[in-house]
């Protein structure tokens, strides 16, 4: 198999991490951005010449552009584009700050647009590549107390959708990968709160258990690099692709809802048109 140049937004722990890792493991080179590059050392050390660590803030567009201007002259060419960089905004909807809802959609929708946008002219330039956008089960459904977080995430699916159907004529691919729960700390250093309102204080308490239940067998972010290599490698890959046991059964359960209730409410629909 042909050697790919991967270029992949935070990889300073979790998936971004353990995905370039995988990709330098089997002879891949790999662009790899992260706010602190220490975090990269003992890569570079071990990989030398076969990784580039950049410093990037996703949220400066300029940033992203010159990142991925320098990865493509430096490695003549890209291949497999992730956008990996992104965190949770925990708070009910009320609770959000102005700050805190805009630096959610700064980070996890422009960060990866801007990202996707600077690469996309060197992949139809050179007719390929892969474009793998790090959604979430959260990108389709929605929980408590994430509600920003959900957003974010719906937004990145719904440009990314319009996006696959753009620029397939030039064999580009686009695939959102959706896990659901993983031992990334996403909830846990990276995460960000809001201040709770008092009069919430029960249906937060439920809301954390509910969580905890949907999280109490998270997944393996190793063992996510097996699954990553199979959807960059794949002849045919897909829009969206589950990573996870649990997203399937959370994904059916809340579209038989919808469809129940379109269904349910089609007279009312037909009425509208008139």
């Amino acid at each position: 198999m042909a050697e790919k140049v991967w270029f992949i937004t935070g990889t300073s722990r979790g998936f971004g991490r353990e995905w370039a890792i995988a990709a330098l493991e089997r002879g891949d080179k790999v662009a790899a951005t992260a706010r602190d590059t220490s975090t990269l050392d003992d890569l570079t050390e071990k990989y030398g010449d076969a990784l580039l660590p950049i410093a990037l803030d996703v949220t400066d567009r300029a940033a992203d552009f010159a990142a991925v201007q320098r990865a493509h002259e430096h490695f003549g060419r890209l291949d497999v584009v992730v956008n990996n960089a992104g965190y949770g905004q925990f708070g009910f909807i009320e609770e959000l700050s102005e700050a805190e809802a805009r630096d959610q959609i700064e980070t996890n929708v422009f960060g990866a647009l801007w990202i996707t946008q600077a690469a996309l002219p060197f992949l139809r330039a050179q007719r390929s590549g892969h474009v793998i956008q790090v959604s979430s089960i959260g990108g389709i459904t929605a929980f408590q107390n994430v509600g920003m977080y959900h957003a974010s995430k719906w937004a990145l699916e719904g440009f990314s959708q319009s996006l696959a159907q753009e620029v397939e004529p030039f064999g580009v691919h686009v695939t959102l990968v959706e896990p659901g729960g993983f031992s990334t700390d996403w909830a846990g250093s990276s995460a960000k709160h809001a201040e709770e309102i008092a009069d919430y204080a029960e249906v937060h308490e439920a809301a954390r258990k509910a969580r905890a239940q949907r999280t109490s067998a998270s997944g393996d972010p190793k063992a996510s690099a097996a699954a990553i290599l199979k959807v960059v490698d794949a002849e045919k890959p897909p829009l969206r692709v589950f990573f996870g046991s649990l997203p399937i059964q959370l994904a059916k359960a809340d579209y038989e809802s919808r469809i129940k209730t379109w269904e349910e409410w089609q007279p009312v629909a037909e009425l509208a048109q008139g």
